[in-house]
């Protein structure tokens, strides 16, 4: 078998927290967000598309439990921004910043990451230049 990249992640999040889900993957971290299929309800879930060949899949349920650290760490998004132009863009868009690290190691090697939580617990690894 030969994987080219991942196809999707899915978060399991509150049944309320669509708006919440949209409001911080959507406007703060800046992807975009389709959800026809899943407003016309032939979904039941929606996708926050990463890029091209890559989406997280929201779905929301009422069997949703937070994550802990026994059964989830987080998710890494790589972005051609640097460390810098993530930081920034996260404090204009008022998202705390969790922490900063210099070379955490990925699939494309190491390189600067920013990490950050959804609304729902959720760690995201804003990974630089990747």
């Amino acid at each position: 078998m030969q994987a080219r990249h991942i196809d999707h992640v899915n978060l399991r999040i509150p049944a309320d927290g669509a708006a919440d889900a949209r409001e911080f993957y959507g406007e703060r971290l800046g992807f975009d967000i389709e959800d026809d299929p899943y407003e016309a309800g032939e979904k039941p879930f929606f996708d926050v598309r990463l890029s091209p060949t890559a989406v997280i899949h929201c779905w929301p349920t009422a069997d949703f439990e937070p994550p802990t650290a026994t059964n989830y760490d987080h998710v890494a998004v790589g972005v051609e921004e640097s460390a810098d132009e993530i930081e920034a863009e996260l404090a204009a868009a008022g998202v705390e910043i969790e922490k900063s690290l210099d070379e955490p190691l990925g699939a494309t090697g190491e390189s600067p990451a920013v990490y950050v939580r959804d609304p729902f617990g959720y760690r995201v690894e804003i990974k630089a230049g990747a």
